[in-house]
This record gives structure tokens, C-alpha cells and sequence, in this order.
């Protein structure tokens, strides 16, 4: 089995001048090549700080971090647009940090955006689309890099829930037929629930592994989309058996 990254016992400790704060503590997992994962847990529990780790922001205070590519993409909260510039060249920033930007690849951004409803808006400015359109221009720059990871912290958080809906379930299809290795922080069990492929639920900080659920949906035999995976049986008992983990938590 060809894994992307793994984290084997994993420990983060942060330091103020007056004390010490354990985020992480003893975590370890894997993420196979194509696989989808989501990180679900209580605010405050590390979960960011893992998408830190792998992506080489941050250093584990102790155990050990393995990514086996140099190709990482970053999706944040907020998209990060810089509103100067139109949205072709939005997507162009990647590839020109990473001295990628070849006639070549800019023809595929332009691909990307007809694929992905945008190209009719590519010399529009960000402040005039609506926010699941900058969302999707957003993963159009980060994939533009062709990332072999991707790396996603709350990337819907700042949606409405019917564009939240909306944008998840096209970003959901997007990525599992591109079969992009992709960790997918979120408090939204719903959205881990129908988008991943594995769902990870994480503790009170220090965090640790609570559960751990492989998602398959019978239901959803073929082609796979998050919205069709909403409306199954399974759906709900996986949601359930989560928020129980979760709720327990609380107690």
C-alpha cells in the first residue's frame, strides 16, 4: 500500500513565557495515495495544527512526520484572493512562485477554469463574485501546482449553508476524479461524513485518536458525489455513531 504521508506518535507542545500548552499528544495515522480523510473534533484540539505538521509549518516536539512528495497544496478558511488582481491571474500565483508558470500550464488553468463554470469570469475581480465562485477559483489555484497532497482547513467555513452545500459537494466530486490525496479538516460532521473516504475524530486537546470510521456508502454504487451520499441510510447512522464520540466529549 503506497501511502502519501503518515504521522507516528506525534506530540506538539506550544510554549509562552508562562506556561506550556500540549496540543498533540502520541497521534498516529496514515493517508493512502487517492484517499480522502477528514479530521473531525472539538475546537481547540489540534486539528489545524496537523495540517501545520504536514505541511512543514510546524515541527512535532516529538515523533515523527513522513510526506512523500514535495507537491503540497494549502487550501485556508478565508481564499486569500488578492483583490488587484482578475481571477485568471489569481489562479496564475502559485505557479509563478514555484517558477511553473509555462505557456503550457497557464492553457491548463484556462481548461481548469471552463471546467469548473469560471471561465467567463476569469477577468473579473474577486469582489464581484459571489463566494462559492471565489471558493472554486481558490482550488483552481491550488491545484494548478498539480499538488500530490491537499491540504484543506475549513475551506467552506465562511459559506452560507446552501452555498456551503453547493461548493462542498462540487469541490467533493472535483477531487475524487482527479484522485487527489486530500486531508480535510472540518467541525461540519455532515461534510466529513459525505466527502471522505475515512473520517478521524479527534479528542479534547492534547489530541488523540477517539475513533476512527472507514465510510462506505452501498447506496452510493458508481459515481459518487457528496449530495447523493446525504440522501442514503448510511449517511445518517454514520453521522450518529460520530456525533456520539463527539458528544461523549461534552460529558
Amino acid at each position: 500500500m503506497e501511502y502519501v504521508c503518515e504521522l507516528k506518535n506525534i506530540s506538539k507542545r506550544f510554549h509562552t513565557i508562562n506556561n506550556e500548552t500540549k496540543a498533540i499528544e502520541d497521534l498516529s495515522f496514515k493517508v493512502k495515495k487517492g484517499e480522502i480523510v477528514s479530521i473531525v473534533g472539538p475546537s481547540g484540539s489540534g486539528k489545524s495544527t496537523v495540517l501545520s505538521l504536514l505541511a512543514g509549518l510546524e515541527e512535532p516536539s516529538e515523533g515523527e512526520v513522513t510526506v512523500n512528495t514535495n507537491s503540497i497544496g494549502f487550501m485556508f478558511q478565508k481564499d486569500q484572493l488578492y483583490e488587484w488582481r482578475n481571477i485568471y491571474k489569481n489562479c496564475l500565483i502559485g505557479l509563478e512562485i514555484k517558477h511553473m508558470d509555462t505557456e503550457e500550464n497557464k492553457n491548463k488553468v484556462l481548461e481548469m477554469l471552463k471546467k469548473y463554470g469560471l471561465y467567463n469570469f476569469r477577468n473579473h475581480y474577486p469582489s464581484q463574485l459571489s463566494g462559492g465562485m471565489r471558493q472554486r477559483a481558490a482550488l483552481v489555484r491550488t491545484l494548478a501546482i498539480e499538488p500530490d497532497l491537499l491540504l484543506l482547513d475549513e475551506p467552506f467555513s465562511a459559506l452560507d449553508y446552501q452555498t456551503r452545500l453547493s461548493v462542498g459537494n462540487e469541490v467533493g466530486e472535483i477531487l475524487r476524479k482527479e484522485k487527489i490525496t486530500t486531508v480535510l479538516v472540518t467541525h461540519d460532521i455532515p461534510e466529513a461524513v459525505s466527502m471522505s473516504d475515512r473520517v478521524i475524530v479527534f479528542t479534547e486537546r492534547p489530541a488523540k485518536i477517539k475513533s476512527e470510521y472507514d465510510i462506505n456508502f452501498k447506496e452510493c454504487q458508481g459515481e459518487r458525489t457528496p449530495m447523493k451520499c446525504r440522501n442514503t441510510l448510511e449517511f445518517g447512522e454514520y453521522f450518529r455513531q460520530i456525533w456520539r464520540d463527539l458528544d461523549v466529549e461534552k460529558e
